[in-house]
């Protein structure tokens, strides 16, 4: 057990001695720790650089998908738009048709009447300038035979 301890307070004696005693690398090593956590701040701060660059392409992305979804919704909104507005254009057209195939009817019934009135009066101008004739007619031939003419006969 003696040697045990023996031992035992010769390893703290090393320890202490090395602890004590700083060698050339121990001397460095503050600067080079230093170095290294440099060297690990700027590789941090590229990485992080790296990060913010994915995350504005990524932003970039993200906007271009909503430029292109509501340029989509755009475009279907028009065609939409220019459907309805070409059904409304052919119904008024056929209505616009409707109005004008009825005015023409229209227009036939009026001109069709104005010529039925037309050919009843030159019928009727007709029958009266034919009585006319038959009466002066009438009244020529009983002068001619030296018969007295009244009005009524």
């Amino acid at each position: 057990m003696i040697d045990e301890k023996e031992q035992t307070k010769g390893t703290v004696r090393q320890a202490e001695e090395q602890a004590v005693k700083p060698t050339p690398e121990q001397v460095t090593d503050p600067l080079a720790q230093l170095l290294s956590q440099a060297q690990n701040a700027y590789t941090a701060y590229m990485e992080a650089q790296k990060e913010v660059a994915k995350g504005y392409k990524k932003r970039e992305q993200q906007m271009e998908e909503a430029y292109e979804k509501a340029e989509r919704q755009a475009n279907n909104d028009c065609e939409r738009a220019l459907e309805q507005t070409l059904r409304v254009r052919i119904k008024v057209e056929q209505q616009a048709e409707e109005a004008y195939n009825k005015a023409r009817e229209k227009a036939m019934e009026v001109y069709q009447e104005g010529v039925r009135q037309g050919l009843e009066r030159r019928k009727e101008a007709i029958e009266q300038a034919w009585e006319s004739c038959k009466e002066s007619r009438g009244q020529a031939w009983k002068i001619f035979q030296g018969e007295k003419v009244t009005k009524e006969s």
